[in-house]
């Protein structure tokens, strides 16, 4: 008979927790990480396998407070070593972490976004004189600024295509971040997206306020030129 109160306490206990992890999961699906955390650590120190993981993973990215590797990395251990697969993946992506540490901080603060003005979108800004008087040198003003008014569009159409920037992190890296990371990478590469764009404004309105200026000087001093040749023609038809 005590045998089998025994063995009744135990599944009773079993069903207890399955119940409590259950209601776990639920509060963590609602973002209630506080009472979440609250029975995931009890049921962890337990020895629930499940609630290791789980707890290691709120620890790792930071919806436990802030991101404790060391802790979720011996959570993950103790899970792992019930055979718990989750558990085990976890370890490997804290491995992959180490040795690929480089390339994570790369998309934290390293990539400077020189890929998307370089190559056929690197578009340098035409020299413009302040006047042209020759129509080989007006040609050539006109033809400049043209080539790269359509360098400048083509530049403008991909940088808007690689937006948000955060896009550009390769999957396998993404996903080796934790939370803090990922939220310094998006303020980073956010900023980043926000200089090109305004470097971009700036070049290309300098550019075209040059250019306007030297279309003005240029279209006045044709004029000024034609009158006088007009007015040295009509002289001489009049034998002046």
């Amino acid at each position: 008979m005590k045998t089998k109160l025994f063995l009744a306490s135990l599944l009773l206990c079993g069903s207890a927790f399955a119940g409590e992890l259950e209601d776990a999961h639920a509060l963590f699906a609602k973002k209630d990480y506080a009472q979440a955390q609250k029975i995931y650590t009890k049921l962890a120190n337990a020895g629930n396998p499940e609630a290791q993981q789980a707890l290691g993973q709120m620890v790792w990215y930071g919806e436990a407070g802030q991101v404790d590797e060391a802790k979720a990395r011996e959570l993950f251990k103790k899970a792992a070593a019930k055979g718990n697969k989750v558990a085990a993946a976890s370890l490997d992506v804290m491995d992959q972490r180490v040795k690929r540490r480089a390339e994570i901080d790369y998309w934290i603060k390293g990539y400077d976004g020189e890929d998307l003005k370089s190559g056929e979108f690197r578009c340098v800004a035409p020299r413009i004189p302040a006047m042209s008087k020759i129509n080989t040198d007006i040609d050539r003003i006109g033809n400049a600024v043209t080539a790269w008014q359509e360098c400048y569009n083509k530049f403008v159409t991909n940088l808007n295509a690689a937006m948000p920037l955060t896009k550009r992190i390769p999957a396998d890296i993404a996903k080796l971040m934790n939370k803090d990371e990922t939220e310094q990478s998006t303020a980073y590469l956010t900023q980043l997206q926000s200089n090109l764009t305004e470097e971009a404004k700036v070049s290309s309105k300098l550019v075209l306020a040059d250019f306007a200026a030297w279309r003005a000087a240029t279209e006045a001093y044709v004029a000024e030129h034609n009158a006088m040749v007009k007015g040295l023609q009509e002289a001489k038809k009049r034998g002046e």
